[in-house]
């Protein structure tokens, strides 16, 4: 961005802020941009399995739960774009300067690291609805296929991402690219619901109660499910209810996390800086989250959770319903529920898949076990089966194949057009940011080569997502990211709040009274809440095989960070 063309923005600002509030919203929308960056990437594989799975679990009893996680993230990131407007600053620098070195290196470190993890399931979730959804790929993908189709993604994203590191026509090309985009996405998933609504389908008063927080169903299952499982006897109900209660803050975890992550507090600012933006921007930038970022992410993602919960919760399939056992093991359930049942079953019976002598016969113990499985899910009530497939998480084909009544044929094309929209918005933008993060680490923010060989690089690693995201790898590899992520939002979180308390940094643009009192308290709720998920994520993990690495980074965190605070520069006070 041209300081001349930032020079004309202020222009058309100021003209329109004299023309009065209609004028003023069309110059908002005609120059809004960064919240629509932000849009593109929250709206991804993490929030359509996120959103997916609530359906699944809670029905439309949990909506709230991204209502509250967008509006706590919008609060942060307009905090974020306070500060870097008002002072010009690149937060990089001003965060080893004002607060603290240790957490301005984590904080670039964990955006890269993010980058380029979860660049990986962006692409293999946009080769999946190109195979399964539109069938471009054929019935049994080769690997030629999967360079080929991957290859195409990625050179298509690349270049979309250099238009946005080129000024005048080819950024502005860029952002109605994006803009349309995530337009295509909210339309198609609005449609799908609408569709739903009218086949009365919806129960619009449930929708609304769904939207009022409740933080019970941290420790209870959702409502749906806890009528089925208090039917039960006592060991069924013991059982299921721990299950589906961990299941469920799982979910939620990964639901809060999904909607703000620690790369867009980096892409915020510098897509900011980039366009030219600073002080008379400021009141754009909050509309822009507000219109370009969060109202979309709402609709979506609540469309997503109801078009999922009338598909999914507390529904089985006739033949998981069936009491022939070799019926049961036609369902598309039976694979998701096999391992949980399975554990069930020995709770009850510790002999129960055992196999029997053989007296010589070679007997298939895993294709035993699996029939012993079958046959108790044939005896098992209705409720406890129902009960058990909540905690089996659909696919994007499955979810779109249920839709067929209500849309019929199109129903393929609407749902996967708008679940490839948001992969490949998200590996635009994980690209984009990554681009920034590499000129920034090398102090030439403004250098294009630099950017483009950041996201190059991004790119690159995506591209070899069937390689690397498969098996013991891709279980690692979230672990690492979401673990570090997870320690990393809150001082995020933190390092921002620090940053619009301090006087050194902003100077008379510093908010002071009742206003920064408002400030503090509405950042506080957001520092809090990432605190709490973080901890709740780790929790989780301690367990695990991983458990001491993962509290052995949090440790070492900690201690570089408290040493990092003896490591700023020392400013002189007189």
């Amino acid at each position: 961005m041209t300081t001349e063309k930032a020079f004309r923005d202020r222009e058309v600002l100021s003209e329109a802020h004299s023309r009065g509030t209609v004028a003023t919203l069309g110059a908002f929308f005609r120059l809004s941009g960064p919240g629509w960056l932000q849009s593109a990437i929250t709206l991804g594989g993490g929030s359509l399995g996120g959103a997916l799975y609530l359906g699944v679990i809670g029905g439309s009893s949990m909506l709230w739960l991204q209502l509250v996680a967008i509006v706590i993230g919008v609060i942060m990131l307009s905090a974020i774009s306070y500060v870097t407007l008002s002072t010009g600053r690149r937060p990089y620098g001003a965060i080893n300067e004002f607060v603290n070195p240790v957490l301005g290196a984590s904080w670039i470190t964990a955006t890269i690291l993010a980058n380029m993890i979860f660049i990986l399931p962006q692409f293999s979730l946009c080769f999946d609805v190109l195979d399964k959804n539109f069938g471009m790929v054929g019935d049994d993908p080769t690997i030629t296929s999967k360079i080929v189709v991957s290859a195409v993604i990625g050179l298509l994203a690349f270049g979309i991402v250099v238009l946005s590191f080129k000024p005048g026509f080819a950024s502005r090309l860029f952002d109605a690219l994006l803009k349309l985009i995530v337009g295509a996405i909210v339309i198609c998933f609005v449609l799908a619901v609408v569709f739903l609504a009218r086949n009365g389908k919806i129960n619009g008063w449930e929708v609304l109660q769904g939207f009022i927080p409740d933080f019970s169903q941290w420790w209870n299952p959702s409502p749906g499910l806890a009528d089925k499982v208090s039917g039960l006897d006592e060991s069924a109900k013991s059982f299921w209810n721990q299950a589906l209660v961990e299941r469920q803050q799982s979910v939620m975890i990964s639901t809060t996390a999904t909607a703000v992550g620690i790369n867009m507090t980096f892409l915020l600012p510098y897509s900011m800086l980039a366009r030219g933006w600073d002080k008379p921007f400021r009141g754009l930038a909050r509309w822009d989250l507000m219109t370009g970022m969060a109202i979309p992410f709402i609709v979506v993602t609540s469309c997503i959770v109801l078009a999922s919960a009338n598909a999914f919760h507390a529904k089985i399939d006739s033949e998981f319903q069936s009491d022939d056992w070799n019926v049961v093991q036609q369902s598309r359930l039976f694979s998701g529920t096999e391992s949980m049942i399975a554990k069930r079953m020995l709770e009850a019976d510790p002999n129960s898949l055992t196999p029997p002598s053989s007296d010589g016969e070679e007997v298939d113990t895993k294709q035993w076990q699996s029939q012993q499985v079958a046959k108790y899910i044939a005896k098992m009530n209705l409720d406890e089966r129902i009960v058990a497939s909540a905690l089996v998480k659909p696919n994007t084909e499955a979810l779109a194949k249920t839709l067929q009544p209500v849309l019929g044929n199109w129903s393929n094309a609407v749902f996967g057009l708008g679940v490839l929209g948001m992969g490949f918005s998200t590996i635009i933008i994980l690209m984009l940011i990554n681009g920034y993060a590499v000129a920034e680490i090398f102090n030439r923010y403004q250098s294009n080569r630099l950017r483009i060989f950041g996201a190059g690089a991004a790119c690159v690693v995506g591209f070899c997502w069937f390689w690397i995201w498969t098996g013991d790898s891709k279980t690692y590899l979230v672990i690492v990211a979401s673990s570090f992520a997870a320690i990393l939002l809150p001082i995020a979180y933190f390092t921002f709040m620090a940053l619009m308390n301090n006087r050194d940094l902003l100077g008379d643009e510093k908010p002071t009274g009742i206003r920064m009192s408002i400030w503090n308290v509405l950042m506080g709720v957001g520092v809090i809440g990432a605190l709490l998920q973080s901890v709740a994520s780790i929790s989780t993990k301690i367990d695990s095989p991983d458990g001491p690495y993962v509290i052995g980074g949090v440790v070492t965190f900690v201690i570089l960070a408290v040493v990092g605070f003896s490591a700023r520069p020392r400013r002189d006070t007189n």
